[in-house]
């Protein structure tokens, strides 16, 4: 197997989630500043040109952070991310949907269509007018959430799971890019300081971030 990699919030997630597995796969850097990502010969492997992707060792290429994430985890059951039951699996899936559609999303295209538009705007549509609205329901669903998060250690209970690397590596990102954490929700921050002081965290940060600015 061979994984592509680049700096970026879901490359990191998926680093963090090796790290959490101890698993090691070899892997090859991808130029996204120079939009490697976005021409053959990587489309050829992943046409919907995001990062990361994996490579299997039959020629084919799984190119979604959570299906790389799927696979693994049935090739390797121990320790669970998503679970070890039915009940466990469904809860993980429930609050990763609900991360992304509601959260980390919206935190994406509000970097991509304000702060990253020079970057993007050959790449894809941006739509520059929805920046702060998008910005803005970040900041709302994450109220949302610290009152969920109450009584909690992780975003599912006492388990960390996908749903936590998904969340993590897309708010401390959002750090870098003029979308902090509001200091009044507490139970977010601490949450946020619980996964930042696994070594997960640290060991997944991209040597190319301190040169972007922008954590990944």
């Amino acid at each position: 197997m061979q994984l592509y990699d680049s700096f970026g919030p879901n490359p990191r997630a998926m680093r963090m989630f090796l790290a959490e597995k101890r698993i090691t796969i070899p892997s090859k850097n991808v130029d996204l500043m120079a939009a490697e990502n976005r021409k053959p010969p990587y489309t050829d492997r992943n046409p919907g040109g995001q990062l990361p992707a994996l490579e299997l060792d039959n020629g084919k290429c799984i190119g979604e952070t959570v299906a790389i994430w799927e696979y693994l985890e049935e090739k390797h059951p121990v320790p669970a991310l998503i679970g070890t039951t039915a009940e466990e699996r469904a809860e993980t899936r429930q609050w990763q949907r609900r991360i992304e559609l509601l959260i980390t999303e919206h935190l994406y295209n509000g970097f991509r269509y304000a702060e990253g538009a020079q970057l993007f705007k050959d790449r894809m549509r941006i739509l520059p007018e929805a920046s702060a609205g998008l910005k803005a329901i970040v900041q709302d669903k994450l109220k949302w959430l610290d009152q969920l998060l109450e009584g909690k250690e992780y975003i599912a209970g006492n388990r960390f799971t996908v749903a936590d690397i998904i969340l993590y590596c897309a708010l401390d990102f959002g750090g870098s890019v003029n979308q902090k954490i509001d200091p009044s929700l507490k139970n977010v921050n601490a949450w946020f300081k619980r996964v930042e002081s696994r070594p997960s965290a640290k060991s997944s940060l991209h040597p190319e971030s301190a040169q972007t600015g922008m954590r990944g």
